[in-house]
């Protein structure tokens, strides 16, 4: 589970920090494999998901939530410290925005530090901190059932 929380946004982005209680090579394969992702990459249980990923430096990315699309490119891996990639909605204009988990090693788990920066607007922030707190919600979840 997540035993510490923290979370702060900007006119353009959000900051998420958790403290989760797996091995940073657990925490860093369920970012990773879209076998793992399948499984709380969604913060809504009800919609069906789908992922597809070539987790590489330049590889893509289609996670499909129901009836939402998001697509981008990994931009930086460095296992299993380092994920980083583009955010794109499909429906939605503008350039993509960017998000960055950094994990490192604490006392009782793994440190993640959530950033996705480049939003639109207020009312983006406030729906993509709603959407990743729903996301880590699960994760925990997800985390302790593999331990």
């Amino acid at each position: 589970m997540s035993t510490s929380t923290s979370a702060s946004t900007t006119e353009t982005g959000i900051r998420i920090e958790r403290v989760l209680q797996a091995t940073i090579d657990r925490v860093y394969a369920a970012w990773t494999k879209p076998e793992l992702l399948t499984r709380w990459y969604c913060p809504n249980p009800e919609l069906e998901l789908k992922v597809d990923a070539d987790v590489r430096v330049g590889g893509s990315y289609v996670v499909t939530m129901g009836p939402h699309i998001v697509r981008g490119s990994y931009t930086e891996l460095d296992p299993p410290q380092l994920i980083a990639f583009t955010w794109k909605w499909d429906h939605a204009d503008g350039a993509a925005s960017q998000v960055r988990v950094e994990l490192s090693e604490v006392d009782g788990g793994t440190r993640m530090l959530l950033s996705h920066t480049g939003l639109e607007n207020a009312e983006d922030v406030k729906n993509h901190l709603r959407g990743w707190e729903g996301d880590l919600v699960r994760l925990p979840l997800l985390l302790a059932e593999s331990s």
